[in-house]
C-alpha cells in the first residue's frame, strides 16, 4: 500500500487520512468526500460504502495509479461547501 504526505499552505503537516491528504484511491478506508485528483470529480463514500462484505464495492483499473483527495468527513457536504473545501487544499474540481 502506497501513502503520501501534503503540506498545506500554512504549514500544516496531513498523512493519509487527513483532510487535504492525497491517497491512493483503493487505500480509502473511512467515510468523507474525496475529489478524485486525475478528473476533479467528487466521490462520497459513506460508512456503508467501506464497511467489510458490503456492496456495492467499487474498484477502478487504470495503467496508473489513481488518487483522490479527502476533503471532509461528512460524505454528504453540500456542493458549494465542497468546492470551497477544495479550494482551501489546491485541488482541481471538475463539478
Amino acid at each position: 500500500m502506497t501513502t503520501s504526505t501534503t503540506t498545506h499552505p500554512n504549514g500544516t503537516h496531513t498523512g493519509a487520512g487527513s483532510f487535504g491528504a492525497k491517497i491512493p484511491f483503493d487505500s480509502i478506508n473511512e467515510p468523507g468526500t474525496y475529489v478524485c485528483n486525475w478528473s476533479g470529480h467528487l466521490l462520497r463514500v459513506p460508512q456503508d460504502g467501506i464497511a467489510p462484505g458490503r456492496s456495492p464495492m467499487l474498484t477502478l483499473v487504470g495503467p496508473e495509479p489513481l488518487f483522490v483527495t479527502m476533503i471532509s468527513n461528512d460524505p454528504f457536504v453540500p456542493i458549494t461547501k465542497a468546492k470551497l473545501l477544495a479550494s482551501n487544499w489546491d485541488v482541481q474540481v471538475n463539478f
